[in-house]
């Protein structure tokens, strides 16, 4: 096997990983301060669509993490790209929040079905419709697939479920942009100069984070906590590079072994 190029960056999930909703997981920040002081590039990816890029922003400063917007990647920057290149007209099923990084795009007769997270929005009524638009020929654009995600109260299902609902009910298939898809960790990974195999993925959703950045040629690591259930590490194969506790222990295993 060829020897592993030398580690230049770190991608890091949000949600799950470095925090819950609004608690910090433990240690986190002194963690990411220690990976900084570094030579690699620190980059985070997130399949986040209930709130916009400055929303997350905002949390994250509130729990003291220092990240600054430019290093934000996120499934709905990924949809606007793709919605702008299609120019089509996107019905947005979307959380509200989300709307601000969708600003500009024509949402009038829509001729296209974008689906997040959107908890508010899944009834039947608004399905419908999109069932209806799609019915019609409109492509279906998911942000992504998630099955759940970790909320406060526990776990949550995810837009998976009700993409799949679509899919199953219209005889389509949904454009994933979002992780697991290769093209949003390529994508991530754009304007680093570093290529899959000098970049290592730290997330806490087996399949998304870890799977999907393994698929893309990197190293995942997979956290023990967020929406992470026991066994989870055997549900992918190959493995995840390494399973460890949570973040802080992914940065101290980062800096003993890999720099």
């Amino acid at each position: 096997m060829a020897a592993r190029r030398a580690l230049k960056a770190v991608l890091v999930d949000l949600n799950g990983t470095l925090h819950i909703e609004d608690a910090a997981v433990p240690g986190s920040q002194e963690a990411l301060k220690r990976l900084r002081s570094t030579s690699v590039m620190v980059r985070f990816v997130t399949n986040t669509t209930k709130e916009s890029k400055q929303d997350l922003l905002e949390r994250l400063k509130k729990l003291e993490f220092d990240i600054s917007e430019d290093e934000i990647f996120t499934s709905l920057t990924a949809a606007r790209s793709l919605v702008e290149q299609k120019q089509v007209r996107p019905m947005l099923l979307v959380d509200d929040r989300a709307l601000p990084d969708f600003k500009g795009i024509e949402t009038s007769d829509p001729n296209a079905v974008v689906i997040g997270l959107a908890p508010e929005h899944f009834h039947y009524q608004t399905l419908n419709q999109a069932f209806r638009l799609l019915l019609d020929g409109a492509p279906l654009i998911a942000i992504h697939k998630a099955r759940y995600y970790k909320r406060k109260d526990g776990l949550a299902l995810g837009p998976g479920p009700f993409v799949t609902a679509l899919e199953y009910a219209t005889d389509t298939k949904a454009t994933v942009v979002g992780k697991p898809e290769k093209t949003f960790f390529l994508e991530a990974l754009r304007g680093t100069g570093c290529e899959p195999e000098e970049a290592v993925m730290i997330g806490d959703d087996c399949r998304d984070d870890v799977g999907g950045a393994q698929n893309a040629g990197m190293r995942g690591i997979l956290v023990k906590t967020g929406k992470y259930r026991a066994a989870d590490e055997e549900k992918i194969n190959p493995a995840p590079y390494l399973t460890c506790e949570s973040f802080p222990h992914a940065v101290d295993h980062i800096l003993q072994h890999l720099l």
